[in-house]
This record gives structure tokens, C-alpha cells and sequence, in this order.
């Protein structure tokens, strides 16, 4: 490293000096773990060569200062103007920005040639007489390469993120701290002042400083985890247009976009590609490398939004946030524009920022990769809409809620845990049981002894799927509710290959997506079109089942989960999204004797509790609750004038579980209702559904124990 050698043997007796030394030094620090094949490359157009970054700090320096300052100044080489100059058009033409991967030459050693070349006479110019305005102008070039700093770290981890190799940069790289889930924080409104002022360094558009007004707000304390980011892909987050921004919409359809940049799942789960290479996510850990429109829609299913970036900073100084600037860049909702008063400055720096305010909007804070002492409480960090390989995280605000209400976490999910925790029988709907873990456990139940109804009716599909498939029109839409693993299904689409598109409905990303992936490949001329939704309030269907004839399929006895009036809303709702002259094939669990129901939902490996138990773990996890999950027993009961087996979670002992910031007590022996499981005569399931507008067309009964499959027709 002759580089660093030089540095150390300059004189440094003045301040910016001494700074001028540290930064360059860093840069290459920063590249001394890659080779010089590494340093060549351009991944993508956003990103650049290391060695390009090298080389155009350098070209700043020479371009701005050196040319115009230190008398008799020749160029290292002329050409460098045309290859480094970055977007300076007053300064003359460059090379195109997407093609700087392809500048083989000058190599490394000589843009580090360069380096020094420049380096040493910076010396001269450091150690002479500074006016204020070239002070200035060397403080702006060393705040422009460390800018560049963090920008090589982010570009090197994107091209490492395509090598199959998946290399380290660094073993070493510090890890961002696990911590808790962020805490929203009051924030009362009013005027206040936000923007840089005083002598201290800034980039101009950081000011001028000037007067703003505030409604009163809540900011969370931390910033948005990966465990949180988990939950809203289990949620559908992906897949729920209604959450995202039009052009976020489109993009991710385009994309196919289904996780943060350099997330990847395999068997074993989700891993990302960091500096430090591939790892296991960390739940606890911050999520970063969210877009604008990811962080978005995050903040709509969370029921909260992006804070402005006057909010952020009236936080920040009134020391209400942790995370500010050692993490990610954190999204603001606020466009980059000029404050009140900006004027950009005369001549070719005066391109530095401002001719950026458009179409870009406002990240505050900094980022693990930030350079030492390179951010402010005032700095706006800014990028376009779509960007995702620089280290943006979410903090997220909203408006201040009413005196007296406590909600900390509203969303649907929290707000049906509070109501059913709040009633005088304490009852969860059993539509939640269903996260990434639920449904991996109800496969399971399925393979236990005691668990009839799937061996049953699979069975009983087999013996009938060709009477199904004769019901179906050619070129038809099977719309399956609560799809699952979609096992039963193939029967089904084994006996009809004329079936054109298959929508499986399911509220589980997961299992939708690991599903779609296996049916794709087993039947490579069936259009899968999965649709993320609760297939309860299901309203319209993928545009892929547009134009053909709807056939639903409803096996499972899932609908004797639902009430009376539940299951006739189900069921006329079902009327509506298939239309005129559907067919409907529904899955009935037929009445039969006490000891084979209460086995089949009390299992003797214990399967079932571990079902009715992980909601108690997932309301932990997603809504901050402290449920003590060994204080609770399964139990399962047949009600025999329901005509229904009921699922229960039984409080051992008296104690106080808090759920979103609300209290509720447990008496020893209370139970809490998690789901029912109604049983039906061939009368009775008839006669329900000819209450919502279906007619029983034919039904077929499987063997001992009675499982049973109806043919309904609009």
C-alpha cells in the first residue's frame, strides 16, 4: 500500500490536513480486501466500478481544486476528465454511466498512480494559505468521497449478491445489533425549525434553516424488523394490491419482487447476502434494502405511515429515536425539493444537488456502511422511488391517536385478538391459525392416525374425480378456497386436463407460493394463478380467470369452522365471485360417533395442541403479546347439540396476558375458544345451502368414518 506510506509521510500539521489524510486513507481501506478483478466490474448501471469510484474522488479533487488553485498544476492524464467526470455537464462530456463496467484501462495501479499523483500535490495546496471559499470546496470534496465510500461498499455487495459464490467482503463486517420491536413515541405539534445552520459543514440543499409547522405525530423509537417483514410476507404483503402505490404495484408485478433485495428462501428458510456473506435471517435484526414503495405498503398493512422528514428530524432532536444513523437510511414520505430560500451555488458544484430535485424522495438518518462523522441530524440523503441496493430500513409514524386509545398495533389481525379477548367468552378467529407455522402443522395433522377427514375424503376424491371432472367445462377456472399444500387438487386436475387456469386462495403466503411453484412444475400447461387473500371476503379474482367459465372447489370440511350465518354469507359470497351457472364442489364432515371426532382433534402425539397453541405464538410475536405459552392446555370437546366439535385453550392458572398494549386476566380453568368444527346430515347441509342460492346437484359419501362431497349448482 505505497498509497497509505505517502499519506503518512506528509506533513500534517493543519486540521484539514489531517482530514484530508483520514479520508483518503478509508477509500483505501475500504478496497483492500478486493482484488483487482473485483474492482472492474459494474453489476448493474445504478452501481460502479470500485475502481471507478477510486479514480472519480480523485478527479474532484484535481478538476476543482488543483486546476483552478495550485499555479502550474499539469494533469496526471488528460483523458481522465472524459472517463471519471460522474454528471458535471459544465465541465464537459463523459463517459456513459452504464458503461463504466467496460473501462478496462487505466488499470488499478494506475488509477492509484493517480491517486497519489493528486494526493501530493493536495499536500502543497493543504499546507499553503486556504481562502474560506477553497476551504469550503475541499470540505465538499471530502464529504463527496465519503459519499463514494458508502456507495462502494453498497455496489460491491450487489455484485457479490450475483456470484454463486456468494463471497464475503469482509468476515469481520459488524452485524446490525438485534434489538426489540420500535415503540411509538408522542410528539407534540407546533412550529419548529428544521435545516442546517452555522459554520459547520453542510451540502447546501440541507439548508437554509427555516420554519416549519407539525401536527402532533407518534414515531416509532426503532426501526421496522426482519421478524415484522416476515409477518407481512406471511401476510400477503406481496400480493395484496390494495396495500401498494400504483407505480409500486406495477413494478413489483414486473419484478416479481416477493422480499427485500438479497432475501432468498430455500428449505431450510430465509437467508440474505450481506457483507459478510449469505446468512439466516435474524428476526430481531433491522430489515434493510426496502424501496420507497416496499416501505410504503409496509406502513399501510401496519396501519401507520412513513414520517415526513420534518417529523423525523423534530424527533431526532428531541432524542426520541434510537437507530438514527448507525443502520439504514430510513424513508421519509417527503419529495426532494428545494427549502425556502435554497440557491444552488455558482458554477460546476452548484450541480451537486440541486439539479436532483425531482422525482426522488427524502431518506434521513445514515447507514451501517456510512463513513465515520459523515452524518448530521440535517443531512438529506435522496433517491428515486424504486432503489433498493443502497441500505434503506422503515421507521414508521402516524398520526396522534385519540386520548384514551390504546392501539398500538392496528391491523385486522389485532384488532379481531382484542375484540375476541375482550368478550365475555373469550374466543380468536381460527382463520389466523394459519401463519407459515399453522400451516405446516395442520399437514401434519393431517398424516396423524386419529385424523380421518383428509385420509377419507382424499379417498373418496379418487373413487369420484372423474364424475367431478365430467362436471367441469372445458377450458374452465378452478377457483379452490383455502387452497393449503392444494394436495386434494391434483386428483382433481389429473382427471381433468381440459381445467385452464387453477386459483388457489389461501391467507398464507407461504404455503400459496411453495404450492404455485409445485403445480407449475407438475403441470407446465396449467395457468397457476395464486391469489394472497382471506378466501372469506374474497371480491375478485386473478385477471387470469377472466373470460372462462368458474367451477369452485371447497374440500376439507373447512366450512364447518364457520357459524350458521358465516357459512351462508361464505357460500352466497362464493355465488358472487364464481358467477351464473358455477359449479361449486364443497367438503362436508359427516355427524358420527363422539370418540372418533374427539380423537381426530386430540391427537395422542399432541400434534393438534401444537396447531391450537402456535396462535398463541403468533399473537406473541406479531402484537407484542407475553402469552405463557406452557400456562395453556388443548382441549377439544364434542357439542352434541351444536352438532360440532369445539377447540378450546384452557388457562391453568389465574394470571394477566398483555396483547397491543391491553390487559386481559385469565381466571384458572377460563377457556379461550379458538375454533368450531361443525358436523352436518346430508338434510342439514341442503338445507344450508339453499339458503344462500345453491342447489344440491348430487353428493357422494365416503366409507366409514363419513366424509361426504357436494356438487352444488348456481
Amino acid at each position: 500500500m505505497r498509497h497509505s506510506r505517502q499519506l503518512r509521510d506528509t506533513p500534517a500539521t493543519e486540521p484539514l490536513c489531517q482530514r484530508y489524510q483520514s479520508v483518503r486513507r478509508h477509500t483505501e481501506q475500504l478496497v483492500a480486501p478486493l482484488s483487482p478483478e473485483d474492482m472492474v466490474v459494474q453489476s448493474m448501471p445504478d452501481a460502479s466500478p470500485a475502481k471507478w469510484h477510486m479514480a472519480h474522488t480523485t478527479w474532484f479533487f484535481e478538476t476543482f481544486l488543483l486546476l483552478p488553485n495550485l499555479a502550474g498544476y499539469q494533469v496526471f492524464d488528460p483523458t481522465f476528465g472524459y472517463l471519471f467526470n460522474s454528471y458535471y455537464e459544465a465541465v464537459g462530456p463523459r463517459h456513459p454511466r452504464p458503461q463504466r463496467g467496460l473501462v478496462t484501462r487505466p488499470g488499478v495501479d494506475q488509477v492509484r498512480a493517480y491517486r497519489r499523483h493528486v494526493d501530493e500535490h493536495m499536500a502543497t495546496l493543504l499546507m499553503g494559505p486556504l481562502s474560506e471559499d477553497i476551504s469550503s470546496l475541499i470540505e465538499l470534496g471530502l464529504a463527496h468521497e465519503e459519499q463514494h465510500q458508502e456507495l462502494l461498499l453498497m455496489d460491491i455487495l450487489h455484485l457479490f449478491s450475483l456470484s454463486s459464490l456468494k463471497p464475503a467482503y469482509s468476515a469481520d463486517w459488524p452485524k446490525d445489533a438485534s434489538g426489540r420491536r420500535g415503540q411509538f413515541k408522542p410528539l407534540s405539534g407546533g412550529l419548529t425549525q428544521i435545516g442546517h445552520s452555522g459554520p459547520s459543514f453542510a451540502f447546501d440543499h440541507e439548508g437554509p434553516r427555516h420554519t416549519t409547522y407539525l401536527q402532533s405525530f407518534e414515531i416509532s423509537d426503532r426501526l421496522v424488523t426482519n421478524g415484522e417483514w416476515l409477518s407481512f410476507i406471511a401476510d400477503g404483503g406481496y400480493h395484496t394490491a390494495a396495500l401498494w402505490l400504483s407505480e409500486g404495484w406495477t413494478l413489483i408485478q414486473e419484478q416479481g419482487w416477493n422480499a427485500p433485495l438479497y432475501w432468498q428462501h430455500d428449505d431450510n428458510g430465509w437467508k440474505r447476502m450481506t457483507l459478510r456473506g449469505l446468512e439466516d435471517i435474524d428476526p430481531a435484526g433491522p430489515v434493510t434494502h426496502i424501496s420507497y414503495y416496499e416501505a410504503a405498503a409496509f406502513a399501510t398493512w401496519a396501519d401507520a405511515r412513513l414520517p415526513t422528514e420534518a417529523e423525523w428530524e423534530a424527533a431526532a432532536r428531541a432524542g426520541l429515536l434510537e437507530q438514527v444513523d448507525d443502520v439504514a437510511w430510513q424513508w421519509t414520505q417527503s419529495a426532494y425539493s428545494a427549502y425556502p430560500g435554497f440557491k444552488p451555488s455558482a458554477g460546476a458544484v452548484g450541480e451537486y444537488n440541486g439539479k436532483f430535485m425531482v422525482n426522488q424522495m427524502v431518506l434521513r438518518g445514515g447507514a451501517s456502511v456510512t463513513s465515520p462523522d459523515h452524518c448530521r441530524l440535517t443531512y438529506r440523503n435522496f433517491f428515486q422511488t424504486d432503489k433498493r441496493w443502497m441500505v434503506a430500513g422503515v421507521r414508521l409514524a402516524r398520526d396522534s391517536r385519540q386520548p384514551g386509545v390504546v392501539n398500538p398495533h392496528d391491523s385486522e389481525f389485532a384488532r379481531d385478538v382484542i375484540a375476541g379477548l375482550s368478550a365475555e367468552h373469550k374466543s380468536l378467529p381460527p382463520k389466523y391459525f394459519y401463519d407459515a407455522t399453522g400451516s405446516d402443522l395442520f399437514e401434519a395433522i393431517c398424516e396423524t392416525a386419529e385424523y380421518y377427514p383428509t385420509r377419507a375424503e382424499t379417498g373418496l376424491l379418487k373413487g369420484i374425480a372423474r364424475d367431478i371432472a365430467a362436471l367441469i367445462p372445458k377450458g374452465a377456472a378452478l377457483v379452490e378456497f383455502g387452497s393449503g399444500a392444494s394436495d386434494k387438487t391434483c386428483l382433481v386436475l389429473d382427471a381433468a386436463p381440459h381445467i385452464a387456469v387453477y386459483v388457489p386462495i389461501d391467507i398464507s403466503a407461504a404455503a400459496l407460493n411453495k404450492a404455485a411453484k409445485s403445480l407449475r412444475q407438475k403441470y407446465p400447461t396449467l395457468m397457476v394463478a395464486p391469489q394472497v387473500d382471506d378466501f372469506t371476503h374474497v371480491v375478485t379474482l386473478p385477471e387470469e380467470a377472466d373470460g372462462h367459465t368458474r367451477v369452485g372447489f371447497f374440500p376439507g370440511s373447512t366450512i364447518g369452522n364457520f357459524t350458521h350465518d358465516e357459512a351462508v354469507a361464505f357460500l352466497h359470497a362464493a355465488h358472487e365471485v364464481l358467477g351464473e351457472q358455477a359449479h361449486f364442489i364443497v367438503g362436508v364432515d359427516m355427524v358420527k360417533d363422539p370418540k372418533t371426532l374427539v380423537a381426530a382433534y386430540d391427537d395422542a402425539e399432541g400434534v393438534t395442541a401444537r396447531f391450537n397453541k402456535n396462535l398463541l405464538v403468533r399473537i406473541n410475536r406479531e402484537l407484542g403479546a407475553d402469552f405463557d405459552i406452557g400456562a395453556f392446555r388443548h382441549e377439544a370437546v364434542w357439542n352434541a347439540e351444536q352438532a360440532r366439535m369445539q377447540m378450546h385453550l384452557v388457562s391453568q392458572t389465574e394470571q394477566v396476558v398483555n396483547v397491543a398494549g391491553q390487559r386481559f386476566h385469565f381466571a384458572a380453568g377460563e377457556r379461550l375458544h379458538t375454533e368450531n368444527s361443525h358436523k352436518f346430515t346430508v338434510e342439514s347441509f341442503t338445507e344450508l345451502a339453499a339458503e344462500a342460492g345453491w342447489t344440491v346437484e348430487r353428493h357422494w359419501l365416503s366409507d366409514a368414518p363419513q366424509m361426504a362431497l357436494f356438487s352444488l349448482r348456481a
